[in-house]
């Protein structure tokens, strides 16, 4: 049976119709005559209701087939009028009165005000039990309620099938998308196009469909559109993964539409946590690769077979290693499959090939990219960490207001080269977290901080660096302006005050009176090549030191 055809059932699947009601055999039997609104008899009876009360309108909901014999509708015509009118107000979906006692014909003020109103009306000119026509029209409603079921279920099958078929995604949504007579489409939570399948109006392209109603089907009540969680993160955490939308582009949608979606959704939830499974996998996989190339597990005369086996095929093209950090401030987001997933797409667009593994334990992600020449290195390096960091933001992994991931770039050159750059751009790495932020670090030039990062735990490392900015920091603490930021500067600038000055928007006494304050509270000469570089370091391992 199709919901879409057979005219028994209602547009929206939640009942009968009053014209499916007034063909059972209980209302047949009193020769239902329609006095008014016999354009209205595809209206939804979701229930029957037998009353004889003047208020009787105050004890329905909206969607009732009444059942009266008249004595509620009063003797004058106003008060018919306004019974009437209060049926219709309340939703009701037909007034239907038995002829006899009360009324052997129905008052002129009751028919011009259904009329009026839009209230289908109909007299039954023979007796009927109320009872026998309730039962009828709720076992009706019942079957209905078990057909749209079977319906859905018939969907669920469909799509399990496709599933042990061999299909994914797609071919669910199509089922869906043929069922619905409309455009599928699974999005991510924040709204993002994962798949989407049938068509739009006039044989439109779905894609077409979304973007013209971009963000307006989350309206679901207005809009009429359906839209289904898809569940995620394992039982019980009710975290939602992708979310299932149907537009109504094409047809109405209906309440078995919604059914037939609630199924899918449980059967993508299986199919999305088993491609990220096998997708996360594939990745660690490739960053295990990585790491036992960098760590010498692997030797390098051995790496290329084992890299052509993971889709990597530089030919003989320099190698670049890059490694990005995540650090420990970054959100889960949706997961390391997501990750590399998202990072893979936008690496795509670098045009160069790519080996691209994650390694979750340390928070890291390595990848070797084949280079045309070595003289590209910097160009490639700047696309590539764009692409690093737009992957990290697209899966959700980067806290707003948070510090951006750490990109470092290592040296090109063959396997062997490969090797140990790995090794030294994932060291560096975590020796480059607090840094100033910058697209990406170039690994050789983070040498002296990768040293200075291993002796972070060494009681020497602190107390050198209280010994030689102690006297600034204890300043700092108390007074302002704050003079470690003018001796940072000044040190960057190579002791170059002119410049200096203009990074920091000080006139040249200001920042001589600083820089003569700094000398008085170190009791050292900045212009000492030995004072300099001691304050560099010491700069520099502060971010270290507690």
């Amino acid at each position: 049976m199709d919901s879409r055809t057979d005219h028994r059932f209602d547009s929206r699947g939640a009942g009968i119709t009053v014209q499916r009601a007034l063909e059972l055999p209980g209302l047949r039997s009193g020769l239902p005559e329609v006095l008014a609104g016999a354009d209205r008899l595809h209206r939804t009876v979701r229930w029957v209701h037998a009353g004889e009360v003047p208020h009787i309108a105050s004890l329905l909901k909206g969607g009732e087939l009444l059942l009266t014999t008249g004595y509620g509708l009063g003797t004058r015509p106003a008060e018919q009028r306004a019974f009437v009118r209060t049926l219709a107000e309340r939703g009701i979906a037909a007034l239907v009165v038995e002829l006899g006692p009360r009324f052997t014909r129905l008052p002129a003020a009751l028919v011009d005000t259904a009329r009026s109103a839009g209230l289908p009306l109909v007299q039954l000119h023979r007796e009927v039990p109320f009872v026998t026509v309730t039962e009828e029209i709720h076992t009706e409603i019942v079957n209905g309620h078990y057909a749209l079921l079977q319906q859905a279920e018939e969907v669920h099958g469909q799509c399990t099938r496709a599933l042990l078929d061999g299909g994914g995604v797609p071919q669910v949504l199509g089922i869906l998308a043929d069922f619905s007579g409309n455009p599928v489409f699974l999005e991510t939570t924040d709204g993002r196009l994962l798949y989407a399948a049938g068509a739009g109006p006039e044989g439109a392209d779905p894609l077409q469909v979304w973007e013209g109603l971009r963000g307006r089907h989350k309206d679901a009540p207005t809009a009429g559109s359906v839209l289904v969680d898809v569940p995620g993160g394992g039982p019980g955490t009710g975290s939602v993964r992708a979310r299932l939308v149907l537009l109504p582009v094409r047809a109405p949608l209906a309440p078995v539409h919604r059914m037939a979606a609630e199924r899918a959704a449980g059967i993508l939830a299986v199919v999305l946590m088993q491609a990220r499974q096998e997708e996360e996998l594939a990745a660690r996989g490739r960053g295990d690769f990585l790491t036992d190339l960098a760590e010498g597990r692997i030797a390098a005369e051995d790496a290329p077979a084992q890299a052509r086996v993971l889709g990597f095929k530089p030919g003989a093209d320099p190698l670049l290693p890059v490694v990005m950090r995540l650090g420990d401030t970054f959100a889960p987001g949706g997961g390391w499959a997501v990750l590399a997933r998202a990072v893979a797409e936008e690496l795509a667009s670098v045009g160069v090939p790519v080996l691209l593994g994650v390694r979750p334990v340390e928070g890291r992600v390595p990848v070797l990219l084949g280079l045309r020449s070595e003289s590209e290195r910097s160009a490639v390096a700047d696309r590539v960490a764009a692409a690093l960091r737009a992957g990290v933001e697209r899966a959700g992994m980067q806290r707003p207001g948070g510090r951006p991931p750490v990109v470092v770039v290592g040296v090109a050159g063959g396997w062997a080269a490969a090797s140990a750059g790995l090794r030294h751009a994932a060291e560096t790495a975590a020796a480059a977290q607090g840094l100033s932020d910058r697209p990406w670090y170039d690994a050789r030039r983070l040498d002296i901080d990768l040293l200075l990062w291993r002796l972070r735990d060494h009681p020497d490392l602190a107390a050198f660096v209280d010994r030689a900015i102690g006297p600034v920091q204890d300043h700092d603490d108390r007074s302002k302006p704050p003079l470690l930021p003018t001796l940072e500067t000044y040190l960057a600038h190579a002791g170059r005050k002119a410049e200096t000055a203009r990074e920091l928007h000080l006139n040249r006494q200001t920042l001589y009176n600083r820089l003569a304050r700094i000398g008085e509270l170190l009791g050292t000469d900045l212009d000492d090549p030995q004072t300099v570089l001691a304050l560099s370091l010491a700069l520099r391992a502060r971010r270290l030191v507690p």
